[in-house]
């Protein structure tokens, strides 16, 4: 079997999809892309193409190995990114070669289905409540939200309150039981996020996100003592090197790689045994298309660590496509009590719709995530 042709296809709401075809008609599917990068990323597909066109598929940790060590630079969102679509695609491949799902090959499943979340609220955390309870009626038992707005290295305490007040509207809306994880998205310096990781100890969170940017994790040392609720981190991390220290250093006790950024299946695969051997227990990052979700739900399938799956059904980004539109089975994500099935089909287990996504295609997208300034006009994070 030999490669032929590797496409991309920039499509709604902030999507890349690639393809890749091969000399016996077996065809996979990957989703190389970084929210608000997906050309650059696919520029960077292309380049990584030349390697690959004429190659045997199958041979996916030779491809892996070379097309990130066969480049004197290396790593990063763009790279990563680009060879995560390419490494999703090859399994695929591979899958529907042999006619198994993915999970199959990467040792058997140690679980027939993951619990889920949704994403409640948008880019500011106003009027959560309703949206958690429309949530919990649809079945989740576990929602996320973004904790704060924008806030300056050390700010008003009415900022903290406002966070606070939001948090508690949620947790009395949906009761003690239901999992709220809140996500701080980078947007909190080290200063602020000390008073607020300990003024939210109360509410009995699922998890708290990104406390600070992950160039900055030096700061979980103090931070991390100061909360008994779970930190997480690790969607702006590329590889098992970046999470190497993450990991030895002991503060961080959920992993969310992202298997769009991280080098796909074969690196985020690494990654969650590498946070299995330090008890770190692993929640992929996945506010993304169905290609990105049903190659979650194959490392989901087979990795002990894993006890939630984001997904992005009805996400506030997913304004003119959703999660289901792209794909012809449209109940292959099978969602029940909280829960979705690992897809069981060869391959990543779904199927694409590709007239709908050349549709699309022709629409394509140039999304961008907003800037933000405080109010002294001085940059503030997203």
């Amino acid at each position: 079997m030999k490669i032929t042709k590797i496409s991309t296809f920039i499509v709604p709401p902030r999507w890349c999809f690639l393809k890749i075809e091969t000399d016996e008609g077996i065809s996979g599917w990957g989703e190389p892309v970084v929210e608000g990068r997906a050309h650059s990323v696919a520029a960077a597909v292309d380049e990584l193409s030349d390697y690959l066109v004429g190659k045997d598929p199958r041979n996916i940790e030779d491809h892996w190995t070379i097309l990130y060590r066969g480049g004197f630079y290396r790593g990063g969102a763009i790279h990563m990114s680009a060879l995560a679509g390419i490494d999703q695609a090859l399994w695929d491949i591979k899958g529907k070669s042999l006619g198994v799902p993915v999970h199959q090959l990467l040792g058997g499943a140690v679980r027939d289905s993951i619990r889920v979340y949704s994403w409640i609220g948008g880019d500011r955390p106003s009027v959560t409540a309703e949206a958690a309870k429309n949530a919990v009626a649809r079945g989740f038992t576990a929602v996320k939200m973004n904790g704060t707005e924008e806030l300056q290295f050390v700010d008003s305490h009415d900022k903290i309150e406002l966070t606070l007040a939001n948090v508690q509207a949620v947790r009395e809306a949906v009761g003690p039981n239901i999992g709220i994880g809140v996500d701080f998205h980078g947007r909190v310096h080290k200063p602020m996020a000390k008073v607020l990781i300990k003024e939210l100890e109360p509410y009995k969170l699922m998890f708290i996100e990104e406390p600070v940017l992950s160039e900055n994790s030096e700061a979980l040392k103090e931070i991390a003592h100061l909360t008994s609720t779970p930190i997480a981190l690790g969607e702006r991390l590329y590889s098992r090197w970046d999470f190497k220290r993450i990991l030895s250093e002991g503060y961080v006790d959920i992993i969310q790689p992202d298997v769009s950024h991280a080098g796909g299946i074969t690196e985020t695969r690494k990654i969650a045994a590498m946070a299995e051997a330090y008890d770190v227990a692993l929640a992929l990052h996945c506010p993304l298309g169905p290609i990105a979700l049903a190659a979650c739900l194959q490392v989901d399938a087979g990795s002990y660590n894993a006890f939630i799956q984001e997904q992005s059904l009805g996400i506030h980004y997913n304004e003119s496509n959703d999660l289901l539109d792209y794909i012809k089975d449209k109940d292959v994500f099978a969602y029940e009590d909280g829960y979705v099935k690992i897809p069981q089909g060869p391959g990543l287990g779904i199927e694409i719709n590709e007239d709908y996504v050349r549709q699309r295609t022709e629409v394509g997208h140039r999304w961008r995530n907003p800037i933000w300034r405080h109010k002294d006009g001085s940059f503030a994070e997203w």
